[in-house]
């Protein structure tokens, strides 16, 4: 829980998610499966509204989630 409120934690998985969007290892069709779904919620935060969690939540989630799937997946 702690490493999820570090702002160094959150600034090196966000290095590594634009680092991962712009390898040309990682297909098309993987990069869109973390820009997708991060840029629906953002832009239409009402399509869920039961769920308390704030935009930026959902896209840092998601971004931590993304990074470790690649970097296993692809070694990047």
């Amino acid at each position: 829980m702690r490493k999820l409120l570090s702002l160094r934690h959150w600034l090196h998985v966000f290095k590594r998610v634009w680092r991962l969007l712009g390898s040309a290892q990682v297909p098309v069709w993987e990069k869109l499966l973390f820009a997708v779904p991060a840029l629906l919620y953002v832009v239409l935060p009402d399509v869920l509204p039961l769920l308390p969690i704030d935009d930026i939540a959902v896209v840092m989630l998601l971004a931590n989630w993304f990074a470790a799937r690649m970097e296993n997946k692809y070694r990047a």
